[in-house]
């Protein structure tokens, strides 16, 4: 084939199929959008500010999925008929790739389990988008779930990727409620009941406070004192809130605690020792000298 020949075959291929392909690719480019637009307007309905966060964060993961699910099912698409464009045969392509998936998928047992576990933790709404959760050693917010995998961004930044099929525990601190767990120690020379008091009257005034009553679901739960330390007795407490609020909530609540303890002389103990001479028999106490080494 000359030169003159070539060239005349590549201007009609380039008219024809070279055209169809620039047009797949527009098309592809459109339904990608279409796709974006689609996963949002699905959910739109429930993501209105008068319904409850749980089901906002339900909504942002699924259409997160579905968004996934579409785009990779559109660019699957767009290749095969940019293949046949060039010429290429899609059945035995086909019938190859399932021979060596097969093969691949022998080897592939930590992919499938991805998926496999990917698929059950969004079917029984273990995780959501949004939520802060303790998984495979790592813990932070979840800023993504596909089926193989799981992102989390923790407090200093990070993101973590973690493989949905090294998740054998979930612990989600936000799903439906959650509580702020307080061990406030106090000295031993102190009245529990009226430090029980104090803290309750604490508790009530922020439940009261507009700028936070809203995430507080309950009245504060004191069960009482909890056990005695090395320098100080222990009660244990508990808020409940709306989930993701426990940790504002609580540092507001240890601000005011500290507050009316001060007021209240209070004491918080600290770790100290209490040096102890003994006595005679006659009850006296043994003199300590203590020497002072003049220093200059």
């Amino acid at each position: 084939m000359d030169f003159q020949a070539w060239l005349k075959h590549t201007t009609e291929w380039m008219m024809t199929s070279g055209l169809r392909i620039v047009l797949i690719i527009i098309l592809m480019l459109i339904a990608l959008r279409l796709a974006h637009i689609l996963s949002r307007r699905i959910f739109a309905p429930f993501k209105k500010d008068g319904l409850e966060a749980e089901i906002k964060k339900r909504t942002d993961t699924l259409s997160s999925l579905i968004r996934y699910i579409l785009s990779v099912s559109i660019i699957l698409v767009t290749l095969v008929m940019i293949l046949g464009e060039f010429g290429i045969e899609i059945g035995p392509i086909l019938a190859a790739a399932g021979i060596v998936g097969l093969a691949i998928g022998f080897g592939s047992q930590q992919l499938v389990q991805d998926v496999i576990s990917g698929f059950f933790i969004l079917m029984e709404d273990q995780i959501r988008v949004g939520d802060v959760i303790n998984i495979a050693g790592k813990g932070g917010l979840v800023e993504r779930i596909t089926l193989r995998t799981t992102t989390l961004r923790d407090l200093s930044g990070s993101v973590h990727f973690v493989r949905n099929g090294h998740i054998d525990v979930v612990t989600n601190m936000t799903k439906e409620y959650s509580y702020y767990v307080f061990d406030i120690g106090i000295a031993y020379r102190e009245n529990v009941d009226e430090v029980i008091g104090v803290i309750r009257e604490t508790a009530e005034k922020l439940r009261q406070d507009p700028e936070y009553n809203e995430d507080i679901l309950e009245p504060i739960e004191i069960m009482g004192l909890d056990k005695f330390a090395d320098s100080s007795v222990i009660i244990k407490a508990r808020i409940k809130t709306k989930p993701i609020k426990q940790w504002r909530i609580g540092r507001e609540f240890n601000r005011r605690l500290k507050t009316a303890f001060d007021e209240k002389n209070i004491e918080i103990p600290f770790p100290h020792m209490t040096v102890y001479m003994g006595q005679d028999k006659e009850g006296k106490a043994a003199p300590l000298n203590i020497s002072m080494p003049d220093r200059k």
